[in-house]
């Protein structure tokens, strides 16, 4: 959705990227702006407090924005890998703490269905395990072994908020969807596949690995390949895609985009490099956001705040204070006259998004 903003509801966008990536929990709205002919915040805004998606640890152990029905449906395939990563850290500290146990002490807390901060949830069974600390237990179960949301008003439009837990089955009103069991051939690693590449492909198994952070793929690609068609990149690596997904021409123009930090059009890959240059991949894991020229990461982009001086309508003389943030861009390369110019264009577009219509300010710094 990057070509060309789609007529899509929020809702149905949220599903189709699969979700977005949402540590920072106002990076989504602009994600969607980017992809979405007059997106409206207060559209997912209403999504968050209606229930409809939630904010959660799932891909990569990384907090996304999802739909309620995609977490309850792979949850559970996340479940070996959340454990594994956040042991990754605090193995030495958890090393005693039986995990199927402090998932049920944590239940039991929770039962009075009153949200929670981690700290608090850590605190409320640290005298049963004294040794790991509040940190390393508290990362466990709210990353871990318990399925969980962050609660409004976190991640609402233009509201600051900490983090506020409640277990999924409390929030949702019914527990995660089981792993099927019978004959081992992963119909939810499948989905997950078939997901990743509608929104994502052509993209190599290394790809799917990358986006999602679960290890045990291979099976579910393999019992997928009748579906799948295949290509060979220009360093002789397998892509996959699904046979009626769009692939436009090369030649294809890409318009100017505005990416959020950590966007799954980047993150989304273990080779980068078809969006971003090797020497520029650290800005996609330090939280830089990003424009696209011609479709690749050609600059970063940041909100300056600033006072500028306005006239009183009313008496038409009297000067007022007002704050005028300012969309400010740092080329990563140099821009010819217009695609400085289109970058400017579309520079004040998410000013005047990420302002309410209140300022239309950006300034495109020098090349390097």
């Amino acid at each position: 959705m990057l070509l060309e903003r789609a007529e899509l509801p929020p809702l149905d966008a949220v599903s189709h990227l699969c979700g977005l990536q949402a540590q920072e929990p106002q990076e989504p709205f602009t994600g969607l702006w980017a992809r979405l002919r007059g997106f409206q915040p207060d559209a997912l805004s209403g999504l968050l407090t209606g229930r409809q998606v939630v904010r959660t640890h799932l891909m990569r152990r990384t907090v996304h924005l999802v739909t309620a029905a995609d977490v309850l449906a792979w949850r559970a395939r996340h479940n070996a890998m959340l454990r594994q990563r956040v042991l990754g850290v605090y193995r030495r500290e958890l090393a005693g703490v039986d995990l199927d146990e402090l998932a049920a002490a944590g239940r039991e807390v929770l039962a009075d269905g009153e949200p929670r901060s981690m700290a608090q949830l850590a605190r409320a069974v640290a005298d049963r395990w004294p040794e790991p600390g509040t940190r390393p237990l508290g990362e466990m179960l709210v990353a871990g072994v318990l399925p969980m949301v962050q609660l409004p008003p976190r991640g609402v439009w233009r509201q600051k908020a900490g983090v506020r837990n409640a277990l999924v089955s409390s929030w949702l009103g019914r527990e995660i969807d089981p792993l099927p069991t019978e004959d081992g051939s992963d119909p939810v690693g499948q989905e997950l596949v078939r997901r990743y590449l509608a929104a994502y492909g052509p993209a190599a198994t290394a790809d799917v690995r990358a986006w999602s952070g679960l290890a045990g793929l291979p099976g579910a690609v393999a019992a997928l390949r009748g579906e799948l068609v295949t290509f060979r990149d220009e360093r002789g690596r397998e892509l996959l895609d699904l046979p009626d997904a769009p692939r436009p021409d090369p030649e294809t123009p890409a318009p100017v985009r505005f990416l959020p930090a950590f966007d799954n059009a980047i993150l989304g890959y273990d080779d980068r490099t078809r969006i971003i240059d090797d020497t520029d991949r650290g800005l996609s894991v330090a939280g830089a956001r990003v424009v696209l020229v011609d479709g690749r990461v050609a600059a970063t982009w940041d909100v300056e705040a600033g006072t500028g001086t306005g006239t009183d309508s009313g008496k038409g003389t009297k000067k007022t204070e007002e704050t005028l943030d300012t969309v400010v861009v740092t080329p990563l390369r140099a821009f010819s006259r217009s695609e400085r110019a289109e970058v400017a264009e579309e520079g004040e577009q998410l000013a005047a998004f990420l302002s309410d219509g209140g300022s239309a300010r950006v300034r495109v710094a020098a090349s390097p």
